[in-house]
């Protein structure tokens, strides 16, 4: 299968999981996994979260951030891939000034 993501439309998504600012996604949700193209523009965060039923792969494509991993603040750049379990908890954090771009996959387990 083929998802063209670079044609769906963007969705606007305000603090979303308790975070700040907006989160832009564009989401393929089959009704078990999602597949995402994010972006979270300067100081926007996803909220701390936990994945209870589901993992989360993120694959930084632009930018730079950090995430919070179990309780642990960790730099993330371009080309660096943040792995969230099932069981785990995680929060996506741009702290710079410019777009954190990134691709995700969170497969239901």
């Amino acid at each position: 299968m083929i998802y063209d993501l670079k044609n769906e439309a963007p969705e606007s998504l305000p603090n979303f999981k308790g975070g700040e600012g907006e989160f832009i996604a564009k989401i393929h949700f089959d009704g078990m996994n999602k597949i995402i193209h994010g972006t979270l523009p300067p100081q926007a965060t996803i909220g701390k979260h936990t994945h209870e039923g589901d993992s989360e792969i993120i694959y930084i494509l632009s930018g730079h951030g950090s995430v919070l991993d179990d309780g642990d603040l960790l730099p993330l750049e371009a080309g660096q891939c943040h792995y969230c379990p099932k069981g785990h908890e995680h929060s996506l954090i741009n702290d710079s000034e410019d777009d954190l771009v990134f691709f995700a996959v969170v497969p239901v387990q």
